[in-house]
């Protein structure tokens, strides 16, 4: 049998379609009880379909938490092997999908306060070096946009980054799950494991203290 890490190629490449906005939640929510059912059952290939079902949204949140290819890279991989080890304890009191969520950020809240301890300071890359990714230009180019929008564009991709990644690691996450990734309160509170009232104040202090950010950029 294949061990997890064996499983876990991870897609490197953005991906725009947001999940929630193209299944409903309650077919999702179907479809991983069901393969939860699978996996606990200890069905040889339903941990590589959770993979491939999982794998460019979990890399995707952990590139946006942490603003780092590296770090989203190990992220991801971490996030799949902890399932992997834990899958058999898990109850079911919350989603499949919002559990891996929750691996996730802990994940990258790990990873950036070891990176804290050691004080590391991170550059930011708007290109990417992997030949199988597609780089931010590469996009932009094949959108049709003249060379000026794409500068444009990649400037305001890499001031709203910036910005993410200033404004407090709670904000952040809380901002992240619902505007980009497009969560529901109560799917980022299941997530998060706190009220919906608490992620309500996040995301609103998120959202302001993203915007001053932002005004004194532009």
């Amino acid at each position: 049998m294949m061990r997890a890490h064996e499983l876990v190629a991870i897609n490197q490449e953005p991906c725009d379609i947001n999940l929630s906005a193209t299944v409903s939640a309650e077919i999702i929510a179907a479809e991983d009880a069901a393969l939860l059912a699978r996996l606990q059952a200890g069905e040889r290939y339903a941990f590589e379909e959770l993979v491939n079902k999982y794998n460019t949204s979990v890399y995707n949140l952990a590139l946006r938490l942490s603003n780092d290819r590296e770090d989203a890279r190990d992220a991801t991989q971490d996030t799949f092997l902890k399932v992997y080890n834990n899958i058999s304890k898990f109850r079911g009191d919350s989603q499949l999908r919002t559990w891996i969520y929750r691996i996730t950020v802990n994940q990258v809240a790990n990873q950036q306060r070891w990176w804290r301890r050691r004080r590391r300071e991170k550059t930011v890359s708007l290109d990417i070096n992997d030949p199988n990714e597609t780089s931010v230009s590469q996009k932009l180019a094949s959108s049709g946009l003249t060379p000026e929008q794409q500068a444009l564009a990649a400037e305001k991709r890499r001031m709203i980054a910036t910005a993410l990644e200033k404004i407090k690691f709670d904000f952040r996450v809380a901002v992240i799950l619902r505007d980009i990734e497009g969560l529901s309160y109560e799917e980022i509170a299941e997530t998060l494991e706190v009220s919906v009232g608490t992620i309500k104040s996040r995301i609103a202090r998120g959202r302001e203290e993203l915007r001053d950010l932002l005004r004194s950029s532009f």
